[in-house]
């Protein structure tokens, strides 16, 4: 994954490295003080990202999100919003996540910062850029760790922006984007990053990824002028405003984890489906943590899995019971709702593996009652990600 820190090109061969799922958590380091004007000031007890006025006169439905004032859905609804990202596209604005730049500048002792925030190798000379959302707690960890790589001898700085996050996702994201952009997007890759200029607003870090399963880029702009951005953006007929729901729905029909209901620090990746986050070399060396649980998983198989399950009648939510064939709970559900696409319902969940085979019929407990679910291979709408050619 290729990324430059700010005010400079990608380096050829870099990697951008970003977790597949993303927390809402606040985004702000220790003794940050708020942006002038709306960008990052509270109300009500409750932060507003620098495009909260513009939500509100656009029609957005304000809900309070992990400490932050963010739009629900807008006048449209969630299921239309949810069904016209996937034919043309959408805005979203995920302020609230966390944007760090992480910069490597020798790596001389082979894989030193690996330990820092990954499980893969990384490389030399090396730029990241992060939008994953981060907790007060683990910036501090993240720089306390920073530290011990300084001390050992590793070029590594940390830097923490204060910059909006736009995420423009759709199929004809490109054609809308390209329309305003100084370079030739068809030459980014999924995961690949740049630094341009966009639709006249400097310094921009454009970064080929998102939440939807669909072509998207997310857009690190500086704050005062998210709202001429994305201003820009929506002066074309075919972007919309999108908002939480819809990027849930679309996440979980991509078959997309969300930290806190998906995995969390009790979730192994050989139980989530996620050992592609674990590089040849880590694997070998079992030089990380929780190595030796991790690694007899992979050879001997986990107890559980993450399966996707479908079924119709009552929503599947959250926390409810997954059943086996004799009616004894074998798992539970992390994240369900109904596919606008699919016109179903969907959901992810954690069961015994004896049970996670896809095509194994399972039941789920909904308000006392037992439903079939289907066990379904994941992501349950194809994803459309754009590799260059």
């Amino acid at each position: 994954m290729s990324q430059g820190p700010r005010g400079r090109e990608a380096v050829p061969g870099g990697r951008m490295l970003r977790a597949g799922c993303r927390a809402a958590l606040p985004r702000r380091p220790p003794g940050w003080a708020p942006l002038s004007g709306c960008g990052g000031a509270e109300m009500g007890g409750l932060k507003r990202t620098p495009l909260d006025d513009l939500h509100r006169a656009r029609g957005g439905k304000m809900v309070p999100f992990a400490g932050w004032s963010m739009p629900l859905h807008y006048g449209e609804g969630h299921l239309q919003s949810h069904l016209h990202t996937r034919r043309y596209c959408s805005l979203f604005d995920v302020s609230h996540m966390l944007q760090g730049t992480l910069t490597l500048l020798t790596n001389e002792k082979g894989g030193i910062v690996d330990d820092l925030i990954v499980t893969n190798a990384v490389g030399d000379h090396l730029y990241v850029v992060s939008n994953a959302g981060c907790a007060d707690k683990d910036l501090a960890v993240m720089r306390g760790r920073v530290a011990e790589l300084q001390a050992a001898g590793a070029e590594v700085h940390l830097e923490v922006s204060d910059n909006a996050l736009l995420a423009l996702q759709g199929p004809s994201m490109a054609r809308v984007l390209q329309a305003g952009l100084s370079d030739d997007l068809a030459k980014l890759s999924f995961m690949n990053s740049i630094t341009t200029t966009v639709f006249g607003v400097l310094g921009c870090q454009v970064t080929r990824c998102g939440y939807t399963g669909e072509d998207g880029v997310e857009i690190s702009v500086p704050a005062g002028q998210a709202v001429e951005l994305a201003e820009q953006l929506l002066g074309v007929p075919e972007v919309w405003l999108a908002g939480l729901a819809a990027r849930d729905s679309l996440r979980l029909e991509a078959g997309l984890c969300l930290y806190g209901n998906d995995i969390d620090e009790t979730i192994t990746p050989a139980e989530a489906g996620l050992l592609w986050t674990l590089g040849k070399r880590r694997r070998a060396a079992m030089d990380f943590p929780g190595a030796a649980i991790i690694m007899a998983q992979v050879k001997e198989k986990p107890k559980r899995k993450r399966v996707g399950l479908t079924s119709v009648g009552p929503p599947i939510r959250p926390r409810m019971a997954i059943l086996g064939p004799e009616g004894t709970p074998v798992g539970t559900v992390t994240s369900g709702c109904p596919s606008p696409s699919l016109g179903k319902n969907i959901a992810m969940g954690y069961v015994e593996t004896a049970h996670s085979r896809a095509g194994t019929t399972l039941a789920v407990e909904v308000r006392k009652k037992q439903h079939p679910a289907l066990v379904t291979k994941m992501p349950f709408v194809p994803t459309q990600y754009y590799m260059a050619k």
